[in-house]
């Protein structure tokens, strides 16, 4: 379980004050730490990731909404995905030194679980819908802006790139191929799966990722890809 003052300095950094703190304890309990250490009177933050990401979502889907009112679907859609992704929320979580707080298991502990991208990712999700639950909608939408904040003020519409149709058509360019992408592993339950993708350009591997939906991995790998090509092209 996180110390009081580890609770209090992330509450600090999020901007808001619990007033049921069993919530944010449920939040940072991470499935690892019970399997270790039962605990009849805590649940661990599985069942608020999944709230959280759909908060998440709707947030983040109304920002850019009234950020760019004559976007069309498809250009919000881009958006959106370059904020609600594993990296992304991952990045944030680290900026409020989420991984501190989190109550794992030895096992996890030890394999580095409170730097893994899909764990701090997850927290953050569930932290969220901590808030919400305590504070209600506006409550997470002022936690959710304000520690996307850095990755928001980055984002413009010029930036929703479809790293996928760039790679395809510079393999059409120089190669006059398609490149292949090839999903490797599935985990996680039913509702929260993360997948994860290669990408081969003739056989040649060129990059991997991994992300909530195929969609998503395979965007992560071809910006891999065009990362290594532009330092080392073929």
């Amino acid at each position: 379980m996180p110390s009081d003052s580890l609770a209090d300095r992330l509450c600090e950094r999020l901007g808001y004050r619990f007033r049921a703190p069993t919530l944010l304890v449920e939040a940072l309990t991470h499935k690892s730490h019970l399997n270790e250490a039962p605990d009849l009177t805590r649940r661990d933050n599985e069942r608020l990731e999944f709230l959280g990401d759909a908060v998440l979502d709707l947030v983040i889907s109304e920002h850019f909404l009234q950020r760019f009112p004559q976007a069309p679907e498809g250009e919000l859609s881009k958006l959106k995905s370059q904020i609600v992704n594993e990296a992304a929320l991952a990045r944030a979580a680290r900026d409020l030194d989420l991984g501190t707080a989190l109550a794992l298991g030895r096992g996890e502990e030890l394999t580095g679980g409170r730097q893994k991208p899909s764990l701090l990712a997850d927290a953050l999700e569930a932290v969220i819908a901590a808030v919400y639950l305590d504070g209600g909608l506006d409550a997470a939408r002022g936690v959710i802006l304000r520690t996307l904040q850095g990755v928001l003020a980055d984002q413009s519409r010029s930036e929703a790139t479809d790293y996928k149709t760039e790679l395809q058509e510079w393999c059409q360019r120089r190669f006059d191929v398609l490149p292949a992408y090839t999903v490797v592993r599935e985990t996680g339950p039913d509702h929260r799966k993360t997948f994860e993708v290669r990408l081969t350009i003739r056989g040649e591997l060129y990059g991997t990722g991994s992300g909530r939906s195929k969609k998503e991995a395979e965007q992560q790998a071809a910006s891999v890809a065009l990362e290594k090509i532009e330092r080392s092209p073929p």
